[in-house]
């Protein structure tokens, strides 16, 4: 059996090399995300690991004491000086370590900023006797010394393109200033394994920097002297701290580290994956339906000869595990590629790639399995088919489905698809339906598909035969010959299209409603706000203030008001004097110029809380330690931009904790002056970690996530589509061995090569569009439930998009004939006339 299945394969090799490809698509997609995800992983858990390896032992509050910093009038812990002298006496601790870190960024020799934002510190360097601090050794240069000097890590010094000696431009706090390298370090950090960069300050510049208000450092930790363990050590450790700190062990910290992880990329690439191995099971599925039906007299030998039924089904799926097999090894080796991809690609944006662990036990089964159990379960319908072959079939080459199989097959799928609608109407109102009710409306389609071949194909015979002629009406003809063929080609495009279709209309929304909102948002003429994870300074409003063609100004600050343990009011703080030219809100009563005095609040807020002009708020203010009872002083419609407003003079001047950071800087110029403004703040502030937009960078900026979403889901949907298009090829190429004979006689009609390819390229183009139509329709209904489910986004059709993707589909036909076009052409008259079966 093995021998005749090998035999069988290399007779028809060209036709096994499409379906092929398709699983080798599939299995690369997922062994490439697999060996991916598990090397990051990998690489994080053994930075994690070896990170900071003279910590043994951390000091850090409480949950508890950390939930009692709520409370203003709460006096949280503090990491001073004193506990770290007596944390250095601890029985057991060979040394202790005072640390202040805190968000710092570094700019290239471009401005732009590099590394990982979320990953990237600051750091207090502490030389030891040595002048050297052994956390952090040196390449180059020495260690900081002062205000202005820092030492940067080797990949940040290589990225940045700098080195001893050199200015470089910093941001901390939301500041910008320039500062000289003096050195060079390495570390064993994960920050860096993940991408970040490592800025060394000396002690007294980071402790101003980073733990301004804790009048000590951010941690402290402990060395153990030999002998001594973890635990021990954080034991002693605790004896000497005070209430609301708490010693854990490094083992500890490593469990929490790695706990609070996970690997949505991975799943999401996977998910991916699985749509394209989906889709490549049309494609083998129909492979083997057209070999079963082109090898019916074999098969029908076989068993008038004497073999089984099962030896026959067993014979086909033999077949099926050695393409799978092979397909596997392919489709491995092709996922290191996709894997090396990955992580050249994801790299970049974070500086740092992690190395790939190729021959892990996890994708090698993964490809063997999905490539060898897709294959074959693709194969299974065809090979009972084949089996069921009756000995007296060896008179005859083929036989076509009955019609009462077909409608059959059209109720059940009419029943289906009706299911999905249905479904799809309901999850307008209820999310979790959108996952049942997207595939069943795809299966019912799947299942739907070949009457609807019929009743497509049968409109276009009038049309293509008015527009073609003779040639128009063969390839409706050819497409209509086997519906159940034509229906399983254009699924292969219809799941993948559809996805695209779906992902499009619902970015397309979601876009639209984050520009909306950043239309209605944006009263001013700029904004100035921080990239993510940066913030803004404290001084930036006073300095935008400063310029000349600055015209109005205020900082906003989110904070909070509490009034009781369970009640908080959201508040802003802004300048009183200019906050209503500036912000979007309407006046209603009252006077914001009073916003010194008192508190001025939205409509709605102050109708649920029954406040009237003159009513009084009492509560606490974030970063204050008394109560103030304030005055409703104005009344105003705007509750996107803020419930409540006070005014900024009644913030802490040592408040700097997130409740009380800046979300942004807004702004008004003089008449025509607006990109003047713009480019003196750009001068004026220098930042690399702030953006200075006005509306139309605003808006922009607002679609700009979900552009870059939208084309990372084309990248990744591009190879279901790509498999799609191969199933077209696929077809038409078996569909022209079939025609040999019947391409012969209409040569010898006096049908030319020029026609013939024509003919093709039809035929190829309507079962291409078919499924195009079919995939645009059903992801529209998809993606529009999805957006019905979301209150407030507008539904947005793309139009252009559809249109773009139909073009394209039929491009696809144009391309998908060629091949088969130069095959028929290649077949001399003489024999093709000649020809029984292939």
């Amino acid at each position: 059996m093995l021998r005749t299945a090998l035999r069988t394969l290399r007779s028809h090799r060209l036709r096994f090399a499409l379906p092929a490809l398709a699983v080798v698509l599939g299995v690369a997609f997922v062994t490439g995300s697999l060996i991916y995800g598990d090397s990051v992983s990998a690489a994080i858990a053994t930075a994690r690991a070896n990170s900071q390896p003279d910590v043994s032992v951390a000091v850090r509050p409480t949950d508890a004491a950390l939930q009692s910093t709520q409370d203003p009038s709460a006096t949280p812990p503090r990491l001073d000086a004193a506990l770290l002298k007596r944390l250095r006496g601890v029985p057991g601790a060979v040394s202790a370590r005072g640390t202040a870190e805190g968000r710092s960024f570094l700019a290239g020799s471009d401005g732009e900023l590099i590394g990982d934002l979320y990953e990237s510190a600051g750091v207090n360097y502490v030389p030891g006797p040595g002048g050297e601090d052994p956390r952090y050794p040196l390449t180059a240069g020495r260690g900081p010394r002062a205000t202005g000097e820092i030492a940067i890590d080797e990949a940040a010094a290589e990225r940045a393109g700098k080195r001893v000696g050199d200015k470089v431009r910093i941001v901390v706090d939301g500041t910008a200033r320039d500062a000289r390298v003096v050195g060079v370090l390495t570390a064993e950090d994960s920050r860096l394994a993940s991408g970040g960069t490592l800025t060394a300050f000396d002690g007294a510049t980071a402790l101003r920097q980073f733990a301004p208000d804790q009048g000590g450092y951010t941690s402290i930790t402990l060395t153990a002297a030999e002998g001594t363990s973890e635990a021990q050590l954080a034991q002693q450790a605790q004896k000497v701290l005070p209430d609301g700190l708490e010693a854990v062990t490094a083992a500890q910290l490593r469990e929490e580290a790695t706990a609070g992880t996970d690997d949505k990329l991975t799943d999401v690439l996977l998910s991916f994956a699985g749509i394209a191995l989906f889709v490549s099971t049309f494609l083998v599925a129909n492979t083997f339906t057209m070999l079963s039906a082109a090898r019916a007299r074999e098969h029908a030998l076989l068993r008038a000869v004497g073999a089984t039924r099962r030896y026959v089904m067993r014979q086909v799926l033999t077949e099926a595990a050695i393409v799978g097999a092979v397909a596997s090894v392919v489709g491995y080796a092709l996922g290191i590629g996709v894997a090396a991809l990955l992580n050249t690609l994801f790299g970049a944006a974070s500086g740092t790639t992690a190395p790939l662990r190729i021959l892990q036990l996890t994708p090698v089964l993964a490809a063997f399995g999905v490539g060898i159990a897709i294959t074959l379960l693709a194969a299974y319908v065809p090979a009972r088919r084949a089996a069921a072959v009756a000995p007296v079939a060896a008179l005859r080459t083929s036989r076509p489905p009955t019609p009462a199989s077909l409608r059959r097959r059209g109720i059940i799928g009419a029943t289906v698809t009706g299911l999905g609608v249905a479904l799809l109407w309901a999850a307008g109102g209820d999310e979790n339906l959108l996952y049942t009710a997207a595939p069943v409306l795809l299966a019912g389609l799947i299942v739907l598909t070949p009457l609807i071949a019929l009743g497509v194909t049968g409109l276009l015979r009038t049309p293509l035969r008015r527009l073609a002629g003779i040639r128009g009406k063969l390839a409706v003809e050819n497409a209509r010959r086997n519906p159940r063929r034509t229906a399983a080609t254009a699924a292969t495009l219809m799941v993948g299209l559809a996805m695209v279709t779906a992902v499009t209309v619902a970015v397309a929304s979601i876009s639209r409603m984050d520009e909306e909102e950043a239309d209605a948002a944006m009263a001013s003429d700029l904004r100035i706000t921080a990239v993510a994870f940066g913030q803004v300074g404290a001084d930036v409003a006073d300095r935008v203030a400063h310029l000349p063609d600055a015209a109005a100004v205020t900082a906003v600050v989110n904070t909070d008001l509490r009034i009781s343990e369970e009640d908080i009011l959201p508040v802003t703080a802004v300048s009183p004097g200019t906050v209503e030219r500036l912000a979007p809100i309407t006046l209603r009563k009252g006077s914001l110029k009073r916003l010194d005095r008192g508190i001025a609040v939205e409509e709605q807020t102050a109708a649920a809380r029954h406040l009237t002009l003159g009513s009084r708020v009492t509560g606490t203010l974030a970063g204050t330690d008394r109560k103030s009872s304030l005055p409703v002083v104005a009344i105003y419609e705007g509750e996107d931009f803020a419930t409540t407003l006070v005014s900024g003079t009644r913030l802490p001047r040592t408040a700097r904790g997130d409740q009380a950071r800046i979300a942004e800087v807004i702004a008004d110029a003089d008449p025509g002056r607006t990109s003047a403004l713009q480019r003196d703040i750009r001068h004026t502030l220098d930042n690399p970690a702030l953006l200075v937009q006005d509306r139309a960078e605003v808006r922009k900026a607002a679609s700009n996530d979900t552009a870059e979403f939208l084309n990372i889901m084309y990248a990744m949907l591009s190879v279901t589509v790509l498999i799609g298009a191969l199933g077209v090829v696929n077809t038409m190429g078996m569909a022209v061995s079939e025609r040999v004979r019947e391409i012969g006689m209409l040569r010898a009609l006096g049908l030319d090569r020029k026609r013939l390819a024509s003919i093709l390229r039809i035929e190829s183009v309507t079962i291409s569009l078919l499924g195009s139509a079919l995939g645009l329709v059903a992801g529209g209904a998809i993606g529009a439930a999805a957006v019905l489910t979301q209150p407030g986004v507008p539904l947005v059709i793309p139009w252009d998009r559809a249109a773009l993707c139909f073009a394209a589909t039929a491009a696809i036909g144009v391309l998908a004939s060629l091949w088969p076009g130069r095959q028929a052409m290649a077949v001399p008259m003489l024999r093709a006339m000649g020809t029984d079966t292939e």
